[in-house]
Order: structure tokens, then C-alpha cells, then sequence
């Protein structure tokens, strides 16, 4: 029995890192600060900023590489802090599939 409270206690604990992770949010910057990407821990983009002076008409592929670029460096930041956060809950304890996150 009390094995079975402890790992609820553990489910409960992670369902409310869930929710917190998911407004949690962190920043990633690509050509030299001029692309900005905003995500939340949970790998929501909610903010993307550009610089009209990298903005070249004539070379979209190199625009196109930044971003993607900056978008996966924001997504692997929210997902690194994700983890940690979880390792914390968890002592460092792997989780069956399923259970948590």
C-alpha cells in the first residue's frame, strides 16, 4: 500500500511539472542575435523575431536555414529543462513508458 501512495504521490508531482513546463519558456538566438525563437518547455513556439536586415529576396534558403536552425535549438533547450526538471522529481529514477511525461 504504501508503495502504491508513493507512486501516485510521484504521478501527482509529475502532472504538475507537466503544467508548469508548459508555460515555462526558453529562448534561442541564431545569426548573431538577429533571429530570435521563443518556446515553451513543452515544445510550443510562441515567438519568432527577425531582423529585416537579414532579409534577402534573393537568398530564401539561407533564410530558411537559420530559422530551422534557431527553431530546433529553442525545441532541444525546452526539452533539456523538461528533462532536468523531471530527473529532479524522479531522483534520477527512469520511468516506464507511459507513466509521466
Amino acid at each position: 500500500m504504501k508503495l502504491m501512495k508513493q507512486a501516485q504521490e510521484m504521478q501527482a508531482g509529475l502532472a504538475a511539472a507537466q503544467e508548469k513546463l508548459a508555460t515555462e519558456t526558453v529562448e534561442s538566438e541564431g545569426a548573431a542575435g538577429k533571429i530570435k525563437v521563443t518556446a515553451t518547455c513543452d515544445g510550443t513556439i510562441t515567438s519568432l523575431t527577425i531582423d529585416p536586415s537579414i532579409l534577402d529576396p534573393n537568398d530564401a534558403e539561407f533564410l530558411q536555414e537559420l530559422l530551422l536552425a534557431t527553431i530546433q535549438n529553442a525545441i532541444s533547450k525546452g526539452k533539456e529543462k523538461a528533462a532536468s526538471e523531471m530527473k529532479k522529481l524522479t531522483g534520477g529514477m527512469e520511468l516506464p513508458p507511459g507513466f509521466g511525461m
